[in-house]
């Protein structure tokens, strides 16, 4: 659906679907609506941070932030 979702039930850490990346002016880029998740090399947070992706959601962004959702390359 293009948009960030729940997982499933018992499902800790569901795989992210292949993202497709383009550049986008600063000034073209969609406000509302997006949660700025943050990307991580390995699961310890703070040092390993990559950069932020902005998923598209129809909830609050600030649900997302809440709930820690954050992108990981390593598990």
């Amino acid at each position: 659906t293009g948009i960030i979702a729940y997982a499933c039930l018992k499902e800790l850490t569901p795989a992210m679907p292949v993202i497709f990346l383009r550049a986008v002016p600063e000034d073209k880029q969609e406000s509302r609506s997006v949660y700025q998740c943050p990307f991580y090399k390995t699961h310890q947070r703070g040092p390993t941070y990559v950069w932020t992706f902005n998923l598209k959601t129809k909830e609050s962004p600030s649900k997302w932030t809440l709930a820690g959702v954050a992108l990981l390359l390593q598990i």
